[in-house]
């Protein structure tokens, strides 16, 4: 589709195909989530603007890339969201972190927002938005309705998810056209109950042992 990269390194597909089946533990979910997070992380990051700066080695001077800009914003969605932010401070532990409190109420199917934080000036950095599931997308887009609000255009925002379906991609690229979607599957669909078909189950109950 359109606008979506699917990250098909055979340690990402080998890390999902584990975390897809259903006797797998919290215990190692929650890990295999972290690492595949680095990794997607790793991905979503690839084309980041370089600069050139002058530093000493202990032999010589030299001209040598560093990241040019502010530092990255990681968008988590609650409460899923968490689960993958570890693995991407792992890869760039001086990014910038920022919450944003949605749940889907069950009976619409529409999300409800409760929370919001960020850095004062977020709306100048590059946000990575995280999420596990790209179900019906409806969470996705406020979540990138609430970054607008507060300054942030479509352009600076990228999403990144560890499973999608067509019909997420589609009510998120409906009304953000411009928000650069990554994932690991881009599954078949999703049910009656707007789970993900073939999926992994619910992510936040997997990650924190709930139901």
């Amino acid at each position: 589709m359109d606008g979506v990269t699917v990250i098909d390194h055979p340690l990402v597909q080998h890390k999902l195909t584990i975390m897809r089946r259903k006797e797998t533990s919290t215990g190692s979910f929650r890990r295999l989530l972290r690492e595949i997070s680095t990794l997607l992380c790793y991905e979503v990051t690839r084309d980041l603007e370089l600069t050139m700066e002058t530093i000493e080695t202990p032999l010589q001077t030299m001209e040598s890339p560093i990241l040019e800009g502010k530092k990255l914003v990681f968008a988590s969605i609650l409460r899923a969201g968490n689960g993958l932010l570890e693995g991407m401070l792992d890869l760039v532990p001086s990014a910038r972190v920022s919450h944003i409190g949605v749940y889907r109420d069950h009976e619409t199917l529409q999300p409800v927002e409760y929370y919001f934080k960020a850095p004062e000036d977020v709306a100048e950095r590059l946000i990575i938005v995280v999420d596990p599931m790209l179900a019906t997308g409806n969470s996705e887009v406020h979540a990138v309705d609430v970054l607008n609000r507060h300054g942030v255009p479509d352009e600076l925002i990228r999403f990144m998810a560890l499973v999608a379906v067509p019909e997420g991609v589609r009510t998120l690229h409906a009304r953000h056209p411009d928000v650069r979607i990554y994932t690991a599957a881009l599954d078949r669909g999703l049910d009656h109950n707007a789970y993900i078909l073939p999926g992994l189950g619910d992510a936040g109950d997997r990650m924190f042992g709930t139901k």
